[in-house]
């Protein structure tokens, strides 16, 4: 009877000690996050991950600890370095950033951190495809509708560059495209060309001083110079965009460095009125 009696005591002990145990893992957690918050802000980013992995582990449920983990392994994916070891730091990052996803579907930063990964390893496809569920999320973001916008000048370039052996004379090119390649290209660039100048107008139109996205505006009125080859009028309208373009965004670029200098130097008052 008495050994009865002592199973509910001894059950509740044990709930106790495990809820101990479980606090005391979640406040090591804690600890590792911070570590590694400490070293990520140093530039040691694998001492970083190393804590941010740990402090996952400790506390599964700590979203925090796997958005910094993604990120820290990103910071560690070399642009364009295709070695079995670069990519795999990369799609361990994609793989973590999916697991704050899955917890978080509207995650735009990790969204965004997938998408870098893949612009830099040169998967343009797919690095699109995920700004467009940014901006599914947050129609607004000009970051987003800008970086779709440059992918698709991307690929327009490369496959013109590939179709006429590197050469480009940036105003048409109606020399070199003949009735045989201009509908090659017509069928290969046209879609892009208009997506792009879709996204890069969207991306103006939410920050009006967006002297880059303007800039592709200008090189990708020139892509579209080309798709309207066999259009003398057409072409000279495109080229005439691209230089209207090139020149705002000189001129938007020198306004964002004038106001930036203006606002970093000088005598400026408080709140009270005192010189600082």
């Amino acid at each position: 009877m008495n050994r009865i009696a002592r199973l509910p005591v001894l059950a509740a002990s044990l709930v106790v000690l495990m809820v101990a145990l479980t606090g005391c893992a979640k406040l090591k957690a804690r600890d590792q996050l911070n570590k590694g918050v400490e070293s990520f802000k140093a530039g040691k980013y694998e001492e970083a991950i190393n804590h941010f992995q740990q402090a996952s582990q400790l506390d599964p449920t700590l979203p925090t600890a796997k958005a910094y983990l993604a990120t820290a392994l990103s910071q560690n994916v070399v642009p364009g370095l295709s070695t079995p070891e670069n990519l795999k730091t990369a799609n361990q990052a994609i793989q973590t950033f999916q697991e704050v996803l899955a917890a978080d579907p509207s995650n735009i930063n990790s969204m965004k951190g997938i998408a870098s990964l893949y612009f830099n390893m040169k998967k343009f496809d797919d690095a699109r495809t995920w700004q467009k569920k940014v901006l599914a999320v947050d129609p607004k973001d000009p970051e987003a509708a800008y970086t779709v916008g440059v992918i698709d000048w991307t690929l327009a370039h490369e496959n013109l560059l590939k179709m006429l052996n590197n050469n480009d004379d940036g105003v048409g090119n109606v020399k070199a495209l003949t009735k045989a390649n201009c509908t090659e290209i017509q069928q290969e660039n046209g879609p892009l060309v208009e997506e792009g100048i879709k996204y890069l107008q969207q991306a103006v139109d939410n920050r009006p001083n967006y002297d880059d996205a303007m800039s592709y505006m200008n090189l990708t009125y020139r892509r579209k110079a080309d798709v309207d080859c066999g259009d003398a009028a057409a072409v000279k309208d495109d080229v005439a965009k691209a230089l209207d373009w090139s020149a705002k965004a000189m001129g938007t670029r020198k306004e964002n460095e004038n106001k930036k200098n203006q606002g970093s130097g000088g005598i400026t008052l408080d709140s009270n009125g005192n010189m600082k």
